[in-house]
């Protein structure tokens, strides 16, 4: 026996008394004090562990305000608790290293910046393929092809302006839809959200597919379920994006999860292929041509000469192939197009991030102004006199009005600031090389957000931040589409949302129709406006309230 160490030896092993403590005790002070030290600088353990000599002020951890359901109001009180109220404040959830903005010209820095220039890409991200859609797509030449596709063909003020009747139609029918939920039901109650979600997601299928969705049907039960799968891969909180250890082991199952929900969106948008190949084969339209096609779809069959592409290209395209050298092709193919040709084509992964992103955010919107206007009857009752002076009650709200219903846009703009659908602009950024922000150095592979939700909320931008009341964009007109960053919640600068004016046409006119022909009241158990931040910030408790046909 040693008396040192008060141990002994069996067959060469080391054998401690239980209650001996005098061996492990120095290492264990001293793995102690390492631990405490690294969880002692700013930012925590994962900018501890950096190789940054002037770090952003910060909290050591943000783990519960990340994966609660309220992100952006933890991290807006992170930043406050920072001294000084750091305009950028930092944070570590195991070892990813994050910086927050909540300043509007430190978040000028970040959106504008090259060095920003990429966002991370999640688990859940890359097992549906986000990673080749232009939202998380990294910088280079396939990005900026995508980039130019949206900006040159998908979303621009003509395509946005030809597609006008059927964002009509498809509102009529929501409209109709319920009328008759609230002549089925007594008192005259409407659940909101399945019917906000069933007309946005019936909007996104007739633009990138050109066909209905009918939610009643197995198809469209199918589909919603895909999209709700979806929902919930790409916002839960997935503990291997932050710990690689974890990330292989797939101990949630996203991996696998991600993989079954592929399969199903595959087989789903090849038959829409199919069907579209045989419709064109039927009629004989040759596509391309002059006019707009009427879906994404039609573009892609409709290519001639060097754009045409074979059916595995095409499948490449609409859905990136599973095969990484098949991927690298398509991409290569993809960039070889002319710069001058009609080239309206996604991959299926960008035809995903449409369905998914183009949904959520105009019924979650909606449903969020609904919501005020239920509780605000003053500023609905305002709405409506604004829509009898320009549309009157003889004939149906056409988008052609929307540019004289100047308060709508008011009280569409304000709900943008309360309650906007990404109060963290939904994506973050990634540091592509070491960058300084603010007066502090950001090294590279750092993840960066802008807390909007936080700005839009400041008392040193905003009178009485925490009111309803449109009537502030009467007295000082801003922007919403990212010139001004004390209201940018489509995001600004080269990642912004490419789909913001589409979404915006949609939501002016659907909102002027529901004001035009109802007027909402609420429920005996009133309106909760508890939030979720799910992929988006929702309401945690659908809006439930009263319809009566105004005419």
């Amino acid at each position: 026996m040693d008396a040192t160490l008060g141990a002994s030896t069996t067959h060469g092993y080391l054998l401690l008394p239980a209650n001996s403590t005098t061996f492990f005790s120095p290492l264990l002070a001293a793995l102690l004090a390492v631990a405490s030290l690294l969880w002692l600088v700013p930012g925590g353990p994962a900018w501890a562990l950096s190789r940054c000599r002037r770090p952003p002020p910060g909290a050591p951890c943000a783990l519960a305000a990340l994966a609660g359901p309220a992100a952006h109001r933890a991290l807006a009180a992170l930043s406050r608790s920072v001294p000084g109220g750091a305009a950028l404040a930092s944070f570590s959830v195991g070892l990813t290293r994050f910086v927050v903005a909540s300043r509007p010209d430190t978040a000028r820095e970040l959106l504008s910046s090259a060095a920003f220039a990429d966002r991370p890409v999640k688990d859940a991200a890359r097992g549906l393929l986000f990673h080749r859609a232009m939202g998380f797509a990294p910088s280079g030449d396939y990005w900026r092809a995508l980039r130019r596709v949206s900006a040159n063909h998908l979303f621009t003020p003509r395509r946005v302006a030809a597609s006008a009747p059927r964002r009509l139609a498809i509102g009529e029918r929501m409209l109709d839809r319920l009328s008759a939920l609230a002549a089925a039901n007594d008192s005259g109650e409407i659940g909101m959200r399945r019917v906000l979600h069933a007309a946005s997601l019936d909007h996104v299928m007739d633009t990138v597919f050109g066909t209905r969705y009918d939610g009643d049907s197995q198809e469209g039960a199918e589909l919603e379920a895909m999209v709700k799968e979806g929902y919930d891969l790409l916002g839960m909180f997935n503990w291997g994006d932050h710990l690689p250890l974890l990330k292989w082991l797939d101990l949630q199952g996203v991996r696998r999860r991600c993989r079954t929900l592929v399969q199903r969106v595959d087989v789903f948008v090849r038959s829409i292929i199919d069907e579209h190949r045989q419709r064109k084969r039927r009629t004989g339209g040759n596509g391309g041509g002059e006019e707009l096609p009427g879906d994404f779809v039609d573009v892609l069959l409709g290519l001639e000469g060097e754009e045409k592409m074979t059916e595995s290209d095409m499948v490449a395209v609409l859905w990136v192939s599973k095969d990484p050298s098949d991927m690298h092709d398509a991409s290569v193919r993809f960039c070889a197009l002319r710069s001058n040709g009609f080239m309206d084509i996604f991959d299926l992964a960008r035809v995903q991030e449409m369905i998914f992103r183009g949904t959520d955010t105009v019924a979650i919107l909606l449903e969020w102004i609904m919501a005020r206007m239920v509780l605000h009857p003053d500023i609905q009752a305002k709405a409506q006199a604004e829509l009898d002076a320009v549309v009157g009650r003889g004939r149906v709200v056409s988008d052609g009005d929307v540019a004289g219903l100047r308060y709508l846009q008011c009280v569409v703009k304000e709900a943008l600031r309360v309650h906007p659908p990404g109060p963290l602009l939904s994506w973050a950024r990634l540091a592509v090389h070491d960058a300084h922000v603010g007066g502090h150095v950001v090294p590279a592979g750092t993840t960066a957000m802008v807390n909007m939700w936080a700005i839009a909320h400041d008392p040193e931008l905003w009178l009485e931040p925490d009111a309803f009341r449109p009537e502030r964009f009467t007295e000082e007109d801003v922007s919403v589409l990212g010139d001004d960053l004390r209201l940018a919640p489509f995001g600004a600068g080269r990642r912004a949302c490419p789909g913001k004016t589409l979404a915006l046409a949609t939501v002016h006119l659907w909102l002027a129709q529901l004001l035009h022909r109802f007027e909402w009241a609420p429920v005996g158990g009133g309106v909760d406006l508890s939030e979720r931040l799910n992929m988006s910030l929702e309401m945690e408790k659908p809006l439930v309230c009263k319809a009566k046909p105004r005419w």
